[in-house]
């Protein structure tokens, strides 16, 4: 770098941190497709990135300050670049560590800090546990009977796309008309994001507000996806994120989430434990053993639950079915999008 910088007098106008973190990201990238071409994987060559491409760097321990200023004004200030007026969505607790600046196809810019917390540790005592069970026609079942309705985010949002879509694809390559409807496609693009991770982060901070032991499948979203059926319905419903959410959420607050393995929790019954199979179409888990009649979901959170419970070495806790109706099973009102629940 040093020699760069005295071959090329702009390097100099970009502070050392963020170059060192560029440096940092470049050779990561490379030994990455470096491994994967010994593990038999076809790798081609970095391409290079040019004007308008590259849309985020980062500073890494020194070169950046928060400012506060009169009322409720603030300032990051950057090196080599000034003060920057921002608005924080809330109070930043701990030490900063890093601040990651990058601009969305939408044009939008912004400041991503990077802080140093301490978690929570983990009660001993569990008194409120929860299974969880993930799926397509109700997002979630909990073994409280809670119904969670599937937002369906691009669903509701497919026709502007489509939209936006048709009328970029008359503009001309390399017109103006044409980068200006980029950045429109983007913002749609980005408003069905930020819905989708609003549904998450509300649905997400209510279960760890709500219970201390959280019981969640351990699923292979990637492969989930890649299924030949409901693969946009699958990748809308952004189940791994909901996951990583709860996990870093649970963590601070001294909460526990423990994944189990999904394979079997819907066809078990998780009164006597006897194998029921059952079509995706079949919505009522029936047993012919016990009699137990439930919703499908409901039983394999209930499992779900049972599962994780006895992973910490705890007694899955006595199990009371739920009443249900001839067809669908509500035991208590579904929890929607924007509820004060959250």
């Amino acid at each position: 770098m040093p020699k760069l910088k005295r071959e090329h007098s702009e390097l100099k106008r970009v502070h050392s941190k963020v170059l060192q973190m560029v440096l940092h990201q470049l050779y990561s990238n490379l030994s990455a497709l470096a491994k994967l071409k010994r593990n038999g994987r076809k790798v081609g060559r970095l391409r290079f990135k040019g004007d308008g491409w590259f849309k985020s760097f980062t500073y890494n321990q020194s070169g950046f300050k928060v400012i506060e200023r009169c009322g409720k004004r603030r300032e990051l200030w950057l090196s080599k670049i000034g003060a920057i007026p921002i608005v924080l969505h809330r109070d930043l607790e701990g030490e900063i560590k890093q601040v990651h600046i990058k601009r969305e196809h939408s044009g939008r810019w912004f400041a991503c800090f990077g802080v140093k917390v301490k978690d929570t540790p983990r009660a001993d005592k569990i008194s409120k546990p929860v299974g969880i069970d993930l799926g397509i026609e109700h997002y979630i079942a909990d073994t409280n009977g809670n119904f969670v309705e599937h937002p369906h985010t691009i669903t509701k949002s497919e026709w502007r796309l489509k939209r936006e879509q048709r009328r970029l694809s008359r503009k001309k390559r390399g017109s103006k008309n044409r980068a200006k409807h980029c950045i429109k496609l983007a913002r749609v693009h980005e408003r069905i994001r930020n819905r989708r991770l609003d549904f998450l982060h509300k649905l997400s901070h209510h279960y760890v507000n709500s219970y201390d032991f959280i019981a969640v499948e351990d699923l292979d979203v990637k492969k989930l996806i890649e299924m030949a059926y409901n693969g946009k319905n699958r990748a809308d419903a952004a189940w791994a994120t909901f996951l990583h959410m709860l996990t870093y959420k649970a963590a601070r607050a001294g909460r526990w989430v423990m994944k189990v393995e999904p394979r079997g929790t819907t066809n078990k019954c998780s009164k006597c434990g006897e194998i029921v199979k059952k079509p995706l179409w079949v919505r009522i888990h029936q047993c012919p053993k016990c009699g137990l009649e439930l919703d499908r979901d409901l039983n394999a959170a209930w499992n779900i639950l049972q599962d994780g419970l006895k992973q910490v070495g705890r007694e899955p806790t006595e199990f009371t079915p739920v009443e249900i109706g001839p067809l669908l099973i509500r035991a208590s009102p579904v929890i929607e999008t924007g509820s004060p629940v959250f």
